[in-house]
């Protein structure tokens, strides 16, 4: 039901949107039968006029029935969803995948610092590329991250990767993405970090080869415009709401426009 909403754009995201529609259609399945039940019973046993009230212990076995199967039945589900949680968990959290680049991603109040690794693939050395508030990757390369955090606990949060992970301040934390589809995508702080939290806003684009080496080059030379200093010498750009990539007032949008 997710990808209804908020389209996936990397490699893992199915696997997730999986997960949260088996959950729903279970919890959903259950709410609706124990909702009929009730209702049905509150119909069938309402007061009447001359029908006395009958107090059920629930202690003979024709009446435990009522509780023991259903409870049976909810326990299978219950492993259910616990063997399909670990086998995405496992996919996302527990399997690196071998990388094709590396990025560092930096979080503080309120803005995103993001290192890219030069054309040695490697980070921290001469020819890395950092930038503010806009991370670019190239489509359908595996990526490794570092999430860090210079103050307090931040969370990294791309809607259309399905990816959320929390920074916490002195740890550097791993993690993986491949985006399967060009595009720019949203960039969230998830984790209430203080009084700027709700601005806390950057994006990612997902380049094909060619635009992503060019801006690349363009950052390199010194002839690329970042969407963080054209904010500073131009009027504010619009607060995000719910963003889509197509919408051309979002912000998404008006970042992709600085390339």
């Amino acid at each position: 039901m997710i990808e209804y909403f908020v389209e996936n754009a990397s490699s893992y995201g199915g696997e997730i949107d999986w997960l949260f529609d088996l959950i729903t259609y279970m919890v959903g399945f259950w709410f609706l039968l124990t909702f009929g039940a009730m209702v049905y019973l509150l119909l069938k046993f309402r007061y009447r006029e001359g029908v006395p009230a009958k107090y059920i212990t629930g202690e003979r076995h024709n009446e435990k029935r009522w509780i023991h199967w259903p409870h049976n039945i909810i326990i299978v589900f219950d492993v259910v969803l616990i063997a399909g949680a670990i086998w995405v968990w496992v996919l996302v959290k527990q399997t690196m995948p071998p990388k094709d680049d590396a990025i560092r991603v930096i979080a503080q109040q309120w803005s995103w610092s993001f290192i890219h690794s030069g054309p040695d693939g490697k980070l921290d050395t001469e020819d890395d590329i950092k930038t503010v508030n806009d991370l670019h990757v190239e489509v359908n390369k595996v990526y490794h991250f570092e999430l860090q955090s210079r103050d307090v606990i931040h969370n990294f949060a791309v809607p259309a990767f399905r990816l959320r992970q929390d920074m916490i301040p002195g740890r550097s934390i791993a993690g993986w993405f491949e985006p399967t589809l060009p595009g720019t995508y949203d960039i969230q702080c998830a984790e209430m970090c203080g009084h700027g939290h709700g601005i806390m806003s950057a994006a990612v684009t997902v380049h094909t080869p060619e635009s992503y080496q060019q801006t690349m080059a363009a950052i390199r030379d010194g002839t690329y415009e970042s969407d963080y200093l054209r904010r500073l010498n131009g009027p504010p750009t619009p607060i995000p709401g719910t963003v889509k990539a197509s919408d051309p007032d979002s912000y998404a949008t008006l970042l992709a426009k600085s390339f």
